[in-house]
């Protein structure tokens, strides 16, 4: 595959034949961009649990990938952008093979430095949106789904409530003060075009305890719906506010990121009938959690304490731990070779395909839609479903199929962000197929 060639971009391409991106090691390794301290702990915590205890399940049970035993290497960012940069740098000499940032504000810093040094990223439905035109973002993938295939499946949920005519309803969005909360806000606004309803953005400064003045403007202007693009603290508060003026929690939907039990535990039965998008199944009730509870939990080898196995967020980084494993199996098939590179791992992540065979002999039947990756579509399907709040049974219902968003709209965004991205970083288009 012909890389493409960064005249500009930090550092030259040409790093890439350094020893950061060739040098084979004899474990693989998986660096863990985690946070499990500061204001976003409480949702960082289960996803760096699952992500972990998946990498030792696949030790403990198969004994590594393809006979090579997995070393994983957490390090704490608190959801610290420099921070996170600061790990990547201290980490990526160790043979890392994919950054998880776990971060938009993070990804964004890295795009440019991972891709000099050849080594792939997974903003695994986060970062960049645009980072779906692998043409362009040759080392930065973030299937399954994207932030604007997330605002787009919203759009679509509320057409489907209402006979797929939204003309003239309003809409708002409750959103993280930061690039990470802004992501959607272009989507939404090209999608008020094709609908006709009315969009108002709501920012909350970070860390998002103090809504007062933002559910004050709700209650006045009355929104017909309301999306969340939250993260830690802001999804408590939010729908405890939301509680608190009697706003129809059905007609309040968060993002994937704003749909954990620690989300809506907090204001109890109240949180009843809230929503929220999602790619992945959720619960415990999957063949490999009882993998989890053998190898890992009950040997005492589990990254928590293990209360947290079958939770939204733990499903979510057990799930970005399986699809790097994957692509790792892949690069192993494609390259012929057991211990790999960074850039063969990015082979493998390009030539990923997970399909409804493959999820069922993982111990994940219907846990997720089948989606392949490619040279030009880095992003998946973009397919997505909605869950909802059930406060009795403590626990997220399915409430959709697993269901397209507007590519028609979302594509066009993407063409014309990445070839911005391109033209200002010097950036020459890859070749594909």
């Amino acid at each position: 595959m012909k890389l493409a060639k960064l005249a500009t971009i930090g550092a030259a391409l040409a790093v890439a034949s350094s020893v950061v991106s060739t040098a084979a090691v004899a474990d693989l390794v998986f660096p863990s961009l985690s946070y499990r301290t500061g204001p976003y702990a409480v949702n960082g915590i289960p996803f760096a649990d699952g992500y972990a205890d998946y990498m030792t399940l696949v030790n403990e049970r198969d004994g590594g990938i393809g006979g090579v035993k997995i070393k994983l290497i957490e390090c704490e960012t608190g959801y610290n952008t420099e921070k996170g940069v600061e790990c990547y740098e201290s980490t990526k000499g160790e043979g890392s093979l994919v950054y998880q940032p776990l971060s938009t504000g993070i990804t964004y810093q890295l795009i440019p430095k991972a891709t000099a040094d050849g080594i792939p990223v997974h903003s695994m439905g986060y970062g960049r949106t645009s980072a779906a035109n692998g043409k362009i973002f040759s080392h930065i993938f973030n299937y399954p789904a994207n932030y604007w295939n997330g605002a787009s499946l919203a759009i679509n949920h509320i057409l489907a409530e209402n006979g797929d005519d939204i003309k003239g309803k309003k809409i708002a969005l409750v959103y993280h003060n930061s690039a990470y909360g802004k992501e959607p806000i272009r989507t939404l606004e090209e999608l008020a075009k094709k609908h006709g309803y009315t969009f108002t953005g709501i920012p909350v400064d970070h860390p998002g305890q103090e809504q007062k003045s933002q559910w004050l403007q709700i209650r006045r202007e009355r929104p017909d719906y309301v999306l969340m693009w939250g993260w830690g603290v802001m999804n408590q508060v939010a729908i405890q506010e939301a509680a608190n003026i009697r706003y129809p929690m059905d007609q309040f939907i968060g993002i994937w990121w704003s749909g954990s039990e620690n989300d809506v535990l907090p204001t109890g039965d109240k949180a009843n009938g809230y929503k929220a998008l999602t790619f992945h199944g959720t619960g415990s009730d999957f063949p490999v959690y009882a993998d989890i509870q053998k190898h890992v939990v009950d040997a005492g080898k589990a990254a928590g304490n293990g209360d947290q196995v079958g939770t939204v967020l733990y499903s979510r980084g057990m799930y970005a731990a399986m699809l790097a494993v994957e692509a790792a199996r892949t690069a192993q098939e494609i390259h012929g070779a057991t211990e790999l590179t960074p850039a063969q791992m990015r082979d493998g992540m390009e030539a990923l395909e997970m399909t409804e065979a493959k999820m069922a002999a993982l111990g994940l039947p219907g846990f997720g839609p089948e989606f392949s990756v490619s040279c030009d579509n880095h992003g998946g399907p973009g397919l997505g479903a909605v869950q909802q709040w059930d406060a009795a049974a403590k626990k997220w219902t399915m409430v959709s199929d697993f269901g397209p968003s507007d590519m028609e709209v979302i594509q066009a965004l993407i063409d014309e962000d990445s070839s911005a991205f391109a033209a200002e970083n010097k950036i020459e288009e890859r070749k594909c197929g």
